[in-house]
């Protein structure tokens, strides 16, 4: 092996991302490797501590030696190698001993890591794993260690208006519960399932003091998520997505449509089956981004066809109640499912009995003007950053990457300061 003197062991330990131990030797070996040979600072030695509480051990024996990945020098890869004593912690038993330099079960310097994890917000996964000649399982579990040592209390402190939803991360109906903070727009948290005990594991987490300050809930018309809300945060408003509400007008009119298009092609009616049939955009867009042709479409349609036309005016007056909000959009409210009541559409009349249903948390949306929309966008950069970063296809990993990404929790390169 070739060896340099070392004169200044700090700036070698500066260079290999490992400041606060001292570096004893540097060789290069037979295949081309840098290795430093280095250990812990005296007050290290002297206090060794259990990895996964912290605290402060009596020594269980000297251990043996370990060695850790450390940035590459220029073209050179550089590895780091001490003596790695253990401990008998009280309640984690025996471990090996906290060190400055590298996080608990990993074969990586911090410094390594931390810089995985920022590139991998910015780059694909695959392109990662290229630069710094790793594997893309590897990738993914560097950046769950980096995830896993942030303080969940500090994320969740002062948080009093969330939005929960689900996301499908890959085929075969498999979910996401992710949960965002409407003041910050950062995701909080996100767990693998769909359900009501997936997101008890949030209001778990959260405590009974950081439940008692969630003030605004935004979601869906999920029973799963309502029940959830309700046992773990049960002084909380909860508020409907408009977004929901108007869908299933949509999905009602939609239905009116067909069932117009199927009486017109069963009669031999074959010209007014076609407009019918044709005319699903028109009355699906918003008035404002009709084209010429759709508003003519329309205006066939109201003088042709009363009942659709009556479906499409049901359908926009409800998109009017929360562009109103307030009491007013309350009152407009309360004249649409007196209208829908009486309008012999079955399909408004079921609409009309679900918004009675949820009326409480629809006019709590007026009231408050809280919906999903910023729910809705973060899960559209979660896919993006997902399919951009390929290769992650285990929850575990997407989730990390995730609250990396658009958690806040994304370390700083290393030398670099916040």
């Amino acid at each position: 092996m070739m060896e340099w003197d070392v004169r200044k062991p700090s700036l070698w330990a500066r260079l290999l991302g490992v400041e606060g131990a001292i570096v004893e030797s540097v060789e290069m070996d037979r295949s081309g490797v840098l290795v430093a040979q280095i250990r812990p600072p005296a007050r290290e030695r002297r206090r060794p501590r259990c990895p996964d509480c912290g605290r402060v051990c009596p020594r269980y024996d000297a251990g043996r030696e370990r060695r850790w990945r450390a940035l590459d020098l220029g073209f050179v890869r550089a590895f780091v190698e001490a003596h790695a004593p253990r401990v008998r912690c009280a309640e984690h038993g025996v471990r090996t001993a906290k060190v400055s330099w590298a996080r608990h079960r990993s074969g990586f310097t911090r410094a390594f890591e931390d810089t995985v994890a920022w590139l991998v917000t910015q780059c694909s996964k695959s392109g990662v794993g290229e630069l710094l000649r790793l594997g893309w399982r590897t990738v993914g579990r560097i950046i769950e260690r980096v995830v896993a040592e942030a303080d969940p209390a500090a994320r969740l402190k002062n948080v009093r208006r969330i939005g929960i939803d689900e996301i499908s991360y890959r085929k075969g109906h498999r979910y996401l519960t992710v949960v965002v903070d409407h003041d910050t727009g950062k995701l909080l948290w996100a767990a693998n399932g769909h359900d009501e005990a997936t997101l008890s594991k949030f209001f778990e987490m959260l405590g009974p003091e950081g439940c008692a300050q969630i003030e605004l809930v935004s979601a869906d018309a999920a029973a799963w998520i309502r029940n959830a809300v309700r046992r773990g945060c049960p002084e909380a408003t909860l508020c409907m997505d408009p977004f929901h509400v108007v869908s299933w007008a949509t999905k009602a009119l939609d239905q009116v449509r067909r069932d117009v298009w199927n009486t017109a092609r069963k009669a031999g009616q074959r010209a007014s089956a076609k407009a019918v049939k044709g005319a699903r955009y028109a009355l699906w867009k918003n008035p404002d981004d009709l084209t010429l042709k759709q508003k003519a479409t329309l205006a066939a349609i109201s003088k042709t066809n009363r009942p659709l036309y009556r479906a499409y005016l049901l359908k926009e007056q409800l998109r009017q109640v929360f562009r109103l909000r307030g009491e007013a959009g309350k009152r407009l409210l309360d004249r649409w499912l007196a209208w829908a009541q009486r309008c012999r559409l079955k399909p408004f009349v079921k609409v009309g009995r679900s918004i009675k249903r949820m009326r409480t948390e629809i006019d709590a949306v007026l009231t408050h003007g809280l919906t999903n929309a910023r729910v809705e966008g973060l899960n559209t950069r979660l896919r993006l950053i997902t399919r951009r970063a390929f290769g992650f296809h285990s929850a575990e990993a997407i989730i990390a990457l995730g609250l990396l990404s658009l958690g806040g929790l994304a370390p700083c390169l290393p030398g670099r300061s916040p």
